[in-house]
Formats: C-alpha cells, structure tokens, sequence
C-alpha cells in the first residue's frame, strides 16, 4: 500500500511542480500498444522492452487535456482506496460519473496506463476486474470465515474471484489443467463429469477472451501445482488468438506479462489437422471471413509462432483451406465424442504441440 500511495505522490509532486514553475503539466505514459516496443523471450512471452517509446498527455493541449483530467480524477481514487483499504471495480468507477467518463473502455484504458505508468500490478490499485471466468474440478481452499469450498462436485462451479488470487491453500490432486474456450464446451465437459472420469484435473474458461482474474488464476495455479496444461480451443484464428493470450500474453499488458503468461501451455486441440484426421465431412465447417483471414495473416507475423514449426503447419492448413470450426464439430461424430474419445485418446497418446 505504501508503495502505491508513494507511486502516485510522485506523480502529483511533478503536476504541482510544473504548475509552480508556470508550466503545463504533462504525464509520461509507455505506448503499450506498439509492437515495437514488445519483444518476445521464451521464458515469458510477450514483454515490454525496458526503455520503450512513450507518449505524453499534455494538461494544455485539446486532444489530450480530458485525458490528463481522467487519469488524474482515478489516480485520487486509487489514492482514496488504498488509503481506506477499500476496493471498487471497474464499472463502479466508470458508474461514479458516468458524464464525466462517457465510457466504460475509456476508464478500461487509463487504469492500464496508471498500472504501467506506476509500475504497480493491476491488482494491487484496489480496482477488482469484474470477472467472468468460471473454474470446476479438483480443486479446494478455505475461505476466511472457515467455510470449505470444494469444486471437485461436478455440481460446483465457481466463478474466478479476485480473492483466490494472494491464496496459500490452495489443494489440488489434479493430474493436469484444462483450458476450455467457450463457455458452451465447459458446460457439457461438466454435464459428461470429464474431470472426474478420465483423471482428476481442473478446468477452466474465461469464456471467449480472458479476463484478468482467469489469466492470474491459470499462472496461480501453475505456480502452486506445476502440472501440465492444456488449452482446448476452436480451430479457428480467434481460438488460436485467445490461447496466445493464456500462453504469450497481449500486447496490451506486456508491461505485467511476468504475472500473466504461461508459456508452457500446449495446443491439445482442436487442430487444424484434427478435422482431415477424422474425416469431418465438409459440410459442418465454416468458410472463412474477411476478418479470419486478417486475423490469421496477423498472428503468423508474431515473433513467437517462427519458435512453433508445428504451429506454423497447423495454421497453413487453415490458410490453405479457408474453413474453420468450431469444437462442437465433434457431435457429428457422436454426441459425447470429445469427453468419451477426443480427449482421452489426446490426453494418452500425446496428440498436442
């Protein structure tokens, strides 16, 4: 708490001081959407650069003086916060003057500059992300009123809280973990009691593109357990995006990629290469848009995918065929055929990159 409030002083000694030297203020802020300012290390994924361009937002300038105004305004907030040790969520800052902000995605944005600007995690400004991941299997911890919370139920489905995050109790007997894209395929993996039949394991989804909460508890628990971990995505340029984001990270948040990113995620499905396998008949698959083939061309670009040679042939086949689909494909084969066939035969003979 010291370190955030010491971090945010310093920002308002230099506004007073520019103010006292009859300056415009001005705030130095990283542009944490450049490409070139990111590079890519094995061992991390995608990271911001120590010395990368910046960008500045000038109290005295007409494109970026309400900029400068905002970033101050959630800076006091923050500083409030801390010092009460109270927390609010994104939306409740963006509700608190709705005039003022005219957009949840503006708020969004400059809490990720004040993050990177301070050099402070996200998550210790006190703003909770409103989370929407969800997380089943063999998993338990204690909660601070002693209640026991036991996700192993198949009944038991919990959403990813910010407060599982900082825990030390953490039990697991799970043999691996399962990253699951849509929200749908989670469900009926629930429904079929997958975690449960195969091996204990624990699944989870940020249901489409992850949030922070899911992206924190994903490295929580490969700190904590060090078991291996699958993504299971649509076979598709945004599933292929989305398990970037779990395994490299984003550009977006490279500045925090140390706690974030999990580089030794594998692709366990579903692979290009999976649909001519099983001889998915063509008439369940999707052309490809416009926008699939920019999302593509765009992601084998990327710095980290000329280290994936077996990722590089997965996307060419896509490439070379324009189709994509979606892992409910697999119910033309038989209803249950990923939880009783897919999976397991995956899991046991190695069928992942």
């Amino acid at each position: 708490s010291s370190e955030v409030l010491e971090a945010i002083e310093n920002v308002i000694q230099d506004v007073v001081q520019s103010l006292a030297q009859k300056k415009a203020p001005v705030l130095t802020v990283a542009n944490r959407t450049d490409w070139r300012n990111i590079e890519y290390k094995d061992s991390v994924g995608l990271q911001m650069i120590p010395h990368c361009t910046t960008k500045k937002i000038r109290s005295d300038c007409p494109q970026s003086a309400q900029r400068f105004a905002l970033t101050l305004k959630i800076l006091s907030m923050i500083y409030k916060m801390v010092q009460s040790n109270t927390y609010a969520t994104k939306r409740d800052i963006y509700y608190s003057d709705t005039l003022l902000f005219r957009s949840q995605s503006a708020v969004d944005h400059i809490i990720n500059d004040i993050s990177c600007m301070l050099k402070i995690p996200r998550r210790s400004l006190h703003i909770l992300s409103t989370t929407k991941g969800f997380v089943a299997g063999n998993l338990s911890y204690t909660e601070e009123d002693g209640t026991k919370v036991n996700c192993t139920c198949s009944a038991t489905v919990c959403i990813i809280k910010q407060k599982y995050l900082n825990r030390k109790d953490l039990i697991s007997h799970a043999k691996f973990i399962l990253i699951v894209e849509k929200d749908a395929t989670f469900q009926r993996l629930l429904d079929d009691d997958f975690f449960n039949k195969v091996s204990p394991c624990i699944m989870i989804t940020g249901r489409g593109v992850p949030d922070l909460n899911t992206r924190l508890l994903v490295r929580k628990l490969w700190d904590s357990f060090q078991i291996p971990i699958f993504s299971l995505m649509d076979a598709d340029p945004h599933g292929v995006e989305i398990m970037c984001v779990y395994k490299y990270g984003s550009v977006s948040m490279s500045f925090e990629a140390h706690h974030l990113t999990v580089p030794s995620i594998k692709w366990l499905g579903l692979l290009p290469s999976d649909l001519k396998r099983l001889n998915i008949s063509k008439d369940a698959l999707i052309p490809f848009t416009k926008q699939d083939q920019n999302k593509l061309a765009s992601i084998k670009k990327r710095p980290y995918i000329a280290c994936q040679p077996l990722w590089k042939k997965e996307l060419e086949i896509m490439a070379a065929s324009q189709l994509k689909a979606e892992i409910q494909v697999l119910t033309s084969l038989s209803q249950d055929y990923l939880s009783r066939v897919y999976l397991p035969n995956k899991l046991q003979f190695g069928g992942w990159l």
